[in-house]
């Protein structure tokens, strides 16, 4: 009887102290990333090149990312707003404050939309 009681106890502690974010989610996000009239550009995101049209990775932070291109006719600037991912929702439903605290901490509940079009004229 013990060691179910143990058992029972050490996985509620396991529960309440991890955070599902953090657990289901990785650090990194990937997002697609395109262009309005369809044309391959180079972006920068965090000091790294990608193309775009094309799939980036974005690391998950409190922050929103800006992504920036020197391409002739298209935007200089655009922004990938931040947001709070669905995980952390349902593990705030689950788990309570410690593990949402858990999310919080390794930035692991913030997420970007999954497609960002950088705007370029034709």
């Amino acid at each position: 009887m013990n060691k179910i009681i143990a058992a029972a106890l050490a996985s509620s502690v396991i529960a309440l102290t991890s955070g599902c974010a953090s657990i289901l989610n990785d650090d990194t996000q990937l997002v697609n990333i395109a262009t309005s009239n369809g044309k391959t550009i180079t972006v920068n995101v965090d000091g790294n090149d990608f193309q775009a049209p094309g799939i980036i990775t974005l690391t998950r932070e409190n922050a929103d990312k800006v992504i920036t291109t020197k391409a002739a006719g298209c935007t200089p600037q655009t922004l990938a707003k931040k947001s709070v991912d669905n995980m952390f929702w349902l593990n705030l439903l689950s788990g309570g404050s410690f593990g949402s605290s858990t999310d919080y901490s390794t930035e692991n509940m913030w997420g970007y939309q999954e497609r960002i079009i950088v705007t370029c004229s034709n």
